[in-house]
This record gives C-alpha cells, sequence and structure tokens, in this order.
C-alpha cells in the first residue's frame, strides 16, 4: 500500500490575517490604486468599448464576430489555467510576488496600447481578440499576485472593507477612463487632437489611454508593498512545479476539505461573473440596440452603482460573513438575467434599469469571494493559493463562453431569427445558478480555517 503525501507544514500554519499588524488608510487607498489602475482592461477594453468594437459589423457578421470573441476568452482561460499554478508558485517560492506584479502590470499596459493597431477590417479581427486574450491572461495572472498582498494592507477584522474597497476603486477608476475617452475621442466629431471615428481612431486612440492611465496610476500601490524574500528555494521544472501544486491540493483536501469545495464553488461562479462582463456590453448593442457611445453612458453609469455597492457590501462582509453576501447576489443575478431574457423586445428601457440592478451585485460577490478566500489563507501562502484560486477558476473558464455560444447556436435553431444573441444571456444564468448551488454545501469560513 502506498504511502499518502504528507501534508506540507506550512498549509498547517496560522491565517495570514491573524498575523497581519494593523496598518493605515493611507496604504489601503494606495493598494485600491491598483485595482483604480488596471480597471481599463476590464472596464474600457474587456467589457463597454473595444470587445463592442472587434464584434462590430466592420469585422464581419454579428454572429460570427460574437462566437470568434466567446472563442478566443474560452482559450485566454485555458492558458491561465495552465500557467497560474507554475507562475503563481515561482512567486510564493521565491518571496517575490510584488516584483512580479510590477512586470505583469507594465506588460498590461503595453497590451492596452498595442491594440491601437486593429483597424476595422474583417483581416485584424484576430489580431485584436489575440492580443486581447493575451492581455486577459496576463490579467489574470497579476491579479493572482495582487491578491496575495491583501495581507499587508487588511487584518481579520477588515478584510471584507478593504477587499470591496479595492474592487469599489475599480469600479470607479472605470467611471473616470470611461468619461475621459468618451468626451475627449468618441462623442466629438473631432475630438482632442483631431481625432475623428474614421478608420476606427477614437477607439484606438482610446486604447492608447487605457496603457498610459494603468502605467501612472499603479505607481501608488508599488510605494507601498514590498517583496517578502525567503531563503533561495532550488529551482524546479514545470513538471516538478505541478507536482508540487498537486502535493499541495492533497495536502489541502485533507487539511481543510470545505476550502476546496470552496475553490470548486467559485470556481462555477466567478466565471459566470466572468461572462457578464464579457458579454453585457456585446448584448446591450447587438441585442438592445444601445449604440458605441450609450454603451459607454451606461458603462459609466453602472460603475457608479457598482463601486458604491461594492463598497457598501464589504461593510456587510465583515458583519454577517463573505458566504451571505455570495450567496445573495447570485441569487439575484440569476433571477435578473432572466428577466432580462424574457423582455429582451423591450430595448433599451428593459436593458438601462435591469443592467444596472445587475451591477449593484456582481461587484460584491467577486469581492466576497477574495475576502473568503483571504481569511483561509495560511501565512507565507497566499501567492499559491490564490493561484490555485485563479487556476480552479480558469479550468473551468471555458464554460461561460461556450455556453453563451452554445445558447445563440441553440436560439437560432430554434427560432430560425438571425440573430439569437440575446439567447447567450441563458448560457450564464446555467453557470451562475451552477455555482450558486455549489455554493450552498460550502461552510462558513470561520468553521473551516486552514489550521
Amino acid at each position: 500500500m502506498s504511502t499518502p503525501p504528507a501534508v506540507p507544514s506550512d498549509l498547517t500554519g496560522p491565517a495570514a490575517l491573524d498575523t497581519a499588524p494593523p496598518t493605515s488608510r493611507r496604504k489601503v487607498l494606495a493598494w485600491g490604486m491598483w485595482d483604480w489602475g488596471t480597471q481599463p482592461f476590464n472596464t474600457v477594453i474587456t467589457t463597454f468599448v473595444f470587445s463592442v468594437y472587434i464584434v462590430d459589423d466592420a469585422f464581419g457578421d454579428t454572429n460570427s464576430t460574437t462566437t470568434a470573441l466567446a472563442v478566443s476568452t474560452a482559450l485566454a482561460g485555458l492558458f491561465v489555467a495552465l500557467l497560474a499554478p507554475v507562475l503563481g508558485q515561482n512567486s510564493d517560492r521565491s518571496g517575490r510576488t510584488v516584483s512580479h506584479l510590477r512586470v505583469q502590470t507594465w506588460v498590461l499596459a503595453g497590451l492596452s496600447a498595442a491594440l491601437f493597431v486593429v483597424r476595422p477590417e474583417p483581416a485584424f479581427l484576430w489580431v485584436g481578440l489575440g492580443i486581447l486574450a493575451v492581455g486577459s491572461v496576463v490579467s489574470e495572472i497579476a491579479g493572482v499576485n495582487y491578491n496575495s498582498t491583501i495581507d499587508q494592507v487588511a487584518t481579520e477584522r477588515t478584510v471584507g472593507r478593504v477587499s470591496g474597497f479595492g474592487w469599489g476603486m475599480g469600479y470607479l477608476g472605470g467611471i473616470i477612463v470611461l468619461l475621459l475617452i468618451y468626451f475627449a475621442f468618441i462623442q466629438p466629431d473631432v475630438g482632442l487632437f483631431g481625432v475623428t471615428s474614421a478608420d476606427g481612431l477614437d477607439i484606438r486612440v482610446s486604447m492608447l489611454v487605457c496603457g498610459l492611465w494603468t502605467l501612472l496610476f499603479t505607481v501608488p500601490a508599488f510605494l507601498v508593498l514590498h517583496d517578502r524574500p525567503r531563503e533561495r528555494a532550488p529551482r524546479v521544472g514545470v513538471v516538478q512545479s505541478y507536482r508540487l501544486v498537486w502535493r499541495s491540493i492533497v495536502g489541502l483536501r485533507r487539511v481543510s476539505p470545505s476550502t476546496v469545495a470552496f475553490l470548486l464553488a467559485s470556481a462555477l461562479f466567478r466565471d459566470g461573473l466572468a461572462g457578464v462582463f464579457a458579454f453585457g456590453a456585446v448584448l446591450a448593442k447587438g441585442t438592445f440596440g444601445l449604440s458605441a457611445g450609450d454603451v459607454i453612458i451606461f458603462g459609466a453609469a453602472a460603475n457608479i452603482v457598482a463601486g458604491l455597492a461594492t463598497m457598501a457590501f464589504g461593510l456587510l462582509d465583515d458583519r454577517l460573513g463573505p458566504k451571505r453576501v455570495i450567496l445573495v447576489s447570485l441569487g439575484a443575478l440569476v433571477a435578473i438575467g432572466i428577466g432580462i431574457f424574457v423582455l429582451h423586445d423591450g430595448g433599451a428601457a428593459v436593458f438601462w434599469p435591469l443592467g444596472l440592478l445587475m451591477t449593484v451585485f456582481v461587484g460584491p460577490a467577486q469581492a466576497a469571494s477574495r475576502s473568503f478566500l483571504a481569511r483561509l489563507v495560511p501565512e507565507g501562502k497566499g501567492g499559491e493559493l490564490f493561484g490555485l484560486y485563479a487556476t480552479t477558476g480558469r479550468v473551468v473558464s471555458f464554460l461561460s463562453p461556450a455556453a453563451f455560444a452554445l445558447f445563440i447556436a441553440l436560439g437560432a435553431a430554434v427560432t430560425g431569427e438571425e440573430n439569437t444573441q440575446y439567447w447567450g444571456i441563458l448560457g450564464i444564468v446555467l453557470i451562475l445558478a451552477a455555482g450558486f448551488a455549489a455554493m450552498l454545501g460550502v461552510r462558513e469560513h470561520r468553521e473551516h480555517r486552514v489550521a
């Protein structure tokens, strides 16, 4: 009989937040500026501007471009699943989490600016989708390192509000950059520096602004966050890295099986939340008839609502626990998503109120998920567990884009309509509902801390 692998000793230590010293509001604000600074990739590029631009008729018919976007999103997710364990573990072993985060942030800024080359022609469809996919991978890996620094700015008593503050800062930063590019380049016939909509120049120049925004506004975070070097660890190959990750998973399953259950449940509902972001603006234009400018105005309003709601729910997170926040948010999103599908013929009059209501619950679910895991991370294991967090999420990250594309095809088969984009809503709802069901069986964080 084979001997089961030993539980890694550093999985049984005290939670990092239990030993975290009190911090200052100034440091929390600087930490939150990373969310603010990197938000253009999520808000402007992935959700409200570039994703809408890349599925425009100039690149091909609506169903083909939307399906191509879904495919590229799914492929990016699979690459994250493959890379996150190795890169997250490397940061954890070396203690150079912040150094890695800095480089990844600079690369993300460069990729954002590189979208300037994507002209509104069919030949540039996969160029744009390729850069977008690589950027998604870099953004996700950087997020692993960023999340693992939360113990530098929060304690067990404040992690909910700190996590919510970070997400809220991201949403509010998204408002500013959306309004900036809209009024400076997109809305005027002739914008700042003589930019017009000819050849998609207004959108393309906006991508340069996004890159510069990320480069500048993430500086405060790097002034207050610091590496925590460890004793020099021996270098390991890719195969050995995956073996070590597997050893940690097995050890975590033995020490705290409910933590593993949370990682799996959160993988499902986080993929559904990502689907809301990835395809929300696409639906706004292709199904509900909003113009590109209307989508940006909606995005600004949505970010105001989401930012304030996420900060408010962060306070509830600390008082009521993150599980309750997650379940309430997911339940509401499922109900609203079904409502949007049923009422899709109502156009903008339906999308505006229901879309804004949906943004109330997306951010709180994300922030509470991060704070849930942060409460469980043993000291010195932030990179590895948040790496597993990213990996489990991305292992199933093809589900939401695939479900979205599948339901579009199903809608076309059932209705015979040329544009059945709105059926994709049901694919997103299905993933969110699965995450809700899985989360019901996860015990509250107080009941299964790794210890």
